[in-house]
């Protein structure tokens, strides 16, 4: 592992550690990495140097390589011992033969119904908020990436919420909750205290 990514792991399998799976239904990893189109162009090559028990979730947006980037993720996956889900789209994820699918705080509502059509799946989402949090609860989603934690050069990035509104998040969560946006080697350690299950990043494994 390169020292960011090492970094990374040490702080987020502390907090595995610290945190209890709240569901106890599936085991969860403690770090995630998140492409990105514009961020992460080579995320086979990212994901190749994550450690076994790592996390990948890949967002493809509609690219017309979706599928063969997403195969590719699924080799690299299989021979780190990584969990490999798929943003938003069932068909890729299932043609990829992905571990589950991540949706986006819009979709949150979908839980139920992919749950019955994939039972063996792992499904998590994006939640910005106290009711982001609850309805992906509700939708029986495993886990929640709730962002951005720390300042995010991500186009969608919301008002950083900092480690102590972040932290009040956590402990009014039913389910596990991931920190995303500003995540890094630096910033991570602040988030010790916080009760999160783990670490979602994107430039901080670059």
């Amino acid at each position: 592992m390169d020292p960011k990514t090492t970094a990374l792991w040490r702080v987020a399998r502390k907090l595995g550690r610290l945190a209890s799976d709240k569901k106890g239904r599936t085991p969860l990893p403690p770090l995630f990495f998140v492409t990105d189109a514009a961020r992460t162009p080579d995320p086979a090559a990212i994901a190749a140097r994550l450690p076994n028990g790592a996390g990948v979730i890949y967002r493809a947006f509609g690219a017309p390589d979706a599928l063969a980037v997403a195969r590719a993720l699924r080799r690299v996956a299989d021979s780190r011992g990584l969990i490999l889900l798929i943003g938003a789209d069932e068909r890729l994820a299932a043609a990829s033969g992905a571990d589950g699918l991540h949706l986006p705080q819009r979709l949150i509502g979908r839980g139920p119904g992919l749950r019955a059509r994939r039972p063996g799946w792992i499904f998590t989402g994006a939640a910005h908020d106290a009711s982001a949090i609850k309805r992906a609860h509700l939708a029986g989603l495993d886990a929640v990436l709730t962002s951005p934690v720390f300042a995010s050069r991500s186009p969608s990035a919301h008002a950083q919420l900092g480690p102590i509104r972040f932290a009040s998040l956590v402990r009014q969560a039913s389910l596990p909750v991931y920190a995303l946006g500003g995540v890094n080697r630096r910033t991570a350690p602040r988030l010790l205290s916080t009760g999160a299950t783990g670490l979602a990043a994107v430039e901080g494994l670059v």
